[in-house]
Parts: C-alpha cells; structure tokens; sequence
C-alpha cells in the first residue's frame, strides 16, 4: 500500500457477494467514508447494494464509524452487514 492509499476491506456476506475481500483507493481530503459506500455502490450490478434497503455497517481503522466520518491516508476503511444474533 501506498502512503496516499485507504485500504477498504469487506466482511462477511459483502465479501461473498462482492467477490472481493480487499482493495485500495486513493485518498484526497475531505474524503468520508459515506463518499467511499457512494462511489463504490455507484459501480452498479453488485456493488449497488452498499447502498440499498440493508444497511452497512463501517469501521475505520477497527472503530466503529458513520458515513460522515473522513478517511485519509493510510487508513482501512471497512465495510460489513449488520450483526444479527438470537
């Protein structure tokens, strides 16, 4: 990874359904991680449902975040579905 990279990681059934576990983008200021869910659901087909009826839960660097909150340089952005137990 770059220094000016955010390593974006997905978990669980978004890994699975994304078929991908892991990528890196480039940072630029003022980048949230809402900008990030955007521009990734913005790919369509798949990737749509980052943004769809079930919600994504984020972290930034293994805290839990919300879509306002910037992500810069050197950060891992993380996506996942929400925790559901019984």
């Amino acid at each position: 990874m770059t220094n000016d990279a955010i390593t974006v990681r997905f978990f669980a059934r978004l890994r699975e359904e994304l078929e991908t576990e892991e990528m890196t983008i480039e940072s630029r200021p003022g980048l949230t991680a809402g900008d990030v869910l955007s521009e990734l659901a913005s790919r369509g087909d798949r990737w749509a449902q980052l943004q769809g009826d079930q919600p994504v839960m984020i972290a930034i660097n293994q805290a839990m975040a919300k879509p306002g909150s910037a992500v810069q340089a050197g950060d891992e952005l993380a996506f996942f579905p929400p925790v559901t137990g019984g």
